[in-house]
């Protein structure tokens, strides 16, 4: 999970605690806490600014409004904002997750450590091989 991952789920987890009514003092204040390192990074940058405003409950959404000026202003690798963002994910209980598969025999395909979602194709018969190929 990238840095920019970590910062927009951890504003979606601290806004979903409060839609829900789960919010405990310490995930509010983390999630304010957040919210103003972000907005202190966004200096000069009014539209992003705004939409910290918002309490939206989906990373995608945050990502698609803030995830360039995360970017852009250095505030997807300060340090500050992104201990607070997995402290925030800590508190709320939606910690990133791993998962680990083993494959017996692998005759295709990739294998090492994958950083975005993985789909895998599970059909007993591959497709016909082109004739280019041959």
């Amino acid at each position: 999970m990238s840095d920019i991952d970590v910062i927009v789920t951890a504003l979606a987890a601290g806004a979903s605690a409060g839609v829900s009514g789960a919010a405990t003092e310490a995930i509010t204040d983390a999630y304010a806490g957040l919210k103003a390192l972000i907005r202190e990074s966004f200096a000069g940058r009014d539209p992003a600014r705004a939409e910290l405003l918002a309490d939206l409950t989906e990373p995608g959404v945050w990502q698609a409004r803030i995830g360039q000026d995360l970017r852009d202003s250095g505030a997807a690798v300060d340090e500050r904002i992104v201990a607070a963002a997995r402290e925030l994910l800590r508190l709320a209980g939606s910690q990133p997750s791993t998962c680990n598969i083993t494959v017996g025999t692998i005759e295709r395909g990739a294998v090492g450590p994958f950083n975005a979602p993985v789909h895998f194709d599970q059909r007993t018969e591959l497709p016909p091989t082109s004739p280019a190929a041959v």
